[in-house]
């Protein structure tokens, strides 16, 4: 057999319609190969943390919260966090992946850096989707870009927010989304005023990226399926390594048919929009 499967029988693009992968390994997968420590509770929440605690994440399916995923940092790990960034379910499992990416290597060079962040300017957030031909516009003191089909954007809110706030996800400095309107089709990310702009820029990298995702059909959700590009994944070719393998089991199965037969006996071989988070969201963003 082929010496390896896809994850999924139908490629997605663009990634800001595929919805959620369901599952949440990918995304924890670089903290964990990075130092962090994993634990989990009685109801399957997962708990992840960097070994000094100033970074924590919360991957949270059986939270009565909307948030799936929370992000947070702590100069003072029994402090008030400094930066939260939240991913609803809804949103694609690669751009949180995007994210902790982002957050593991900047932590394993420079832990201070992960938790403050270095001086780099708000534009570098939108270069990616413009770069990628998205539409910038201005009203007042907020940015908002937008994808060429209108589906999906990043909202820069500018001015002076209240920190708590923020945490408390009353007030979005920046708010990214994607997806036809809906409970089930649109997706929400959230970052503080605090996120590092690095991490941000990984982000609308990934989401301006137009390579398609592979996606289990039924995981799509069925309102973004008319303006997704959908198709099927083609069969596997077997290497070259493949058709060896495949011709000496053919070759030994001959044999065995040949040196088993007898005449006294048979045998049988079996094979073997300006977008806001709805107001709910906004609520529990930043409990846990």
């Amino acid at each position: 057999m082929p010496a390896h499967t896809l994850d999924g029988d139908v490629y997605v693009a663009p990634l800001y319609l595929a919805g959620s992968t369901a599952i949440g390994d990918p995304a924890l997968r670089p903290l964990l190969d990075n130092g962090f420590v994993a634990h989990s509770d009685e109801l399957a929440n997962v708990y992840v943390s960097s070994p000094e605690q100033h970074v924590r994440l919360g991957f949270l399916p059986e939270s009565p919260d909307n948030p799936l995923w929370k992000v947070v940092a702590y100069r003072d790990p029994f402090g008030a966090p400094d930066w939260l960034a939240t991913f609803d379910s809804n949103t694609p499992t690669e751009l949180v992946t995007a994210f902790t990416s982002a957050l593991a290597v900047s932590y394993a060079e420079e832990p201070e850096t992960a938790l403050t962040g270095s001086r780099h300017p708000v534009e570098e957030g939108f270069r990616p989707l413009e770069d990628a031909g998205w539409k910038r516009g201005n009203y007042q003191r907020t940015t908002l870009v937008t994808a060429p089909d209108g589906l999906a954007g990043l909202t820069y809110r500018g001015g002076v927010l209240d920190r708590q706030a923020e945490l408390r996800g009353d007030q979005d400095r920046w708010l990214l989304w994607g997806g036809q309107d809906g409970f089930s089709s649109r997706w929400y990310a959230s970052f503080t005023s605090a996120v590092p702009i690095p991490l941000i820029s990984a982000t609308t990298a990934r989401l301006a990226d137009p390579s398609p995702v592979l996606r289990y059909e039924a995981y799509i959700p069925e309102r973004n399926r008319g303006d997704a590009r959908i198709r099927p994944v083609p069969p596997l070719v077997p290497t070259p390594l493949d058709v060896r393998r495949a011709t000496a089991a053919r070759s030994r199965s001959h044999g065995s048919r040949l040196v088993g037969r007898a005449p006294a006996a048979s045998a049988t071989t079996s094979p073997s929009a300006l977008p806001t988070r709805p107001a709910h969201q906004r609520r529990t963003a930043a409990r846990s």
